[in-house]
């Protein structure tokens, strides 16, 4: 699994839990909608770590808690 896969599941579950639609973050966080469905299809190989700390702090979360998830412990994340 790709960091990107990672972070787009960790999103997903996280908005999940908090209820909140991709749109709806979106529009929290200011970040136009293809970034946010190329981030989400984790189409590319890497993630932009700015993208990543204004979805972390639009879900009103701390970097240690977003990535606080065993999602990220897996000895297979590709992170190159």
């Amino acid at each position: 699994m790709t960091i990107s896969t990672a972070v787009a599941m960790r999103i997903s579950k996280i908005l999940k839990e908090k209820n909140l639609s991709q749109y709806r973050l979106e529009k929290i966080t200011a970040i136009p909608h293809n970034t946010m469905k190329t981030l989400m299809s984790a189409r590319n190989n890497s993630v932009n770590l700015k993208t990543v700390m204004q979805i972390i702090k639009g879900l009103d979360m701390t970097p240690a808690q977003f990535f606080d998830d065993p999602i990220f412990l897996s000895d297979d994340l590709e992170i190159y």
